[in-house]
């Protein structure tokens, strides 16, 4: 029977009290983000530290999604998103596939990718290889050139590599090619390690901001993040969603709950996805360590 002493007792309550504090520090922006969209102008004002309002207007919500600026916007990214996170698993998954299969040259093509984790091209060449490919203003800008992660297409091919060997010999003696081995054994058993690095590919994309800016000069193509930018830089969000007469409103409402507003709203669809693929992420990853 395992006794606890008042050592082990005292240490757990220090913990459980440390990481408590530590998560009312961590949800306390959220909070304040989440009051100051929802308050009135007058109510924020008055108050030096917003942690819950107490007369609650949605006017700044009216705002932000009756802007055609800030809605197409989100529909760039949630595009971007999707078919991003496609583009990278098919990639990311068949490429390191086919490094477990033992084709001429593997070792050599896994250095290149390890060189690509510890030296990347830099900005500059990187933009000259999207302008020669006629990638400019164009939404295929922001996924085609980072469409493997060298770090994922490591570790998946490591969790390729950890899967039971007899399951592909077995499915060989019956006649299966590369192609089946990987559709009908190697991706029904990577569940895991796909849900976890997809969500890390979707929220890269969700949150592209430098890209949209380096790659894309018309602003109907502007994923949410860099619109989000303009809305926070600008002292008037106006100027980054539209001015208030097409919007139709007589009186816009003010420039920081409508600031918060819309950082909520881009927030919101991560924060969302997020907990019903949290247990995948310690499966997903640590698998493709068992086997070196």
């Amino acid at each position: 029977m395992n006794h606890r002493t008042w050592t082990d007792r005292l240490f757990d309550g220090v913990n459980y009290a440390l990481l408590a504090l530590l998560a009312v520090v961590m949800l306390f922006p959220f909070l304040y983000i989440f009051s100051v969209s929802f308050t009135t102008f007058e109510q924020y004002l008055q108050s030096d530290l917003l942690l819950w309002p107490t007369r609650w207007a949605t006017d700044a919500y009216e705002f932000i999604f009756r802007s055609d600026s800030f809605m197409r916007a989100i529909g760039v990214t949630v595009y971007l998103t999707v078919v991003g996170t496609i583009v990278n698993l098919l990639f990311t998954t068949t490429m390191a596939f086919g490094l477990t299969r033992g084709i001429y040259g593997q070792r050599i093509v896994v250095l290149l990718v390890l060189f690509t984790v510890l030296f990347s091209a830099g900005m500059i060449p990187t933009y000259l290889v999207v302008k020669a490919t006629g990638l400019l203003n164009s939404i295929w800008a922001l996924i085609l050139p980072s469409a493997i992660g060298s770090v994922s297409l490591i570790i998946i091919r490591q969790f390729f590599m950890s899967l039971p060997q007899e399951l592909f010999e077995a499915a060989i003696m019956d006649g299966a090619n590369d192609l089946q081995l990987f559709g009908r054994l190697a991706l029904p058993l990577s569940k895991p390690a796909l849900a976890a690095f997809g969500l890390f590919y979707a929220v890269s994309h969700w949150n592209t901001y430098f890209a949209g800016i380096l790659y894309l000069n018309d602003p109907k193509q502007w994923p949410i993040q860099v619109i989000l930018r303009q809305i926070v830089v600008q002292s008037d969000p106006t100027n980054a969603l539209g001015a208030a007469e097409q919007l139709m409103l007589d009186n816009p409402p003010p420039p920081m709950t409508v600031q918060m507003a819309a950082i909520l709203v881009a927030m919101l669809p991560i924060l969302l996805v997020y907990p019903f693929l949290q247990k995948h992420f310690a499966k997903g990853v640590m698998l493709g360590a068992v086997k070196g």
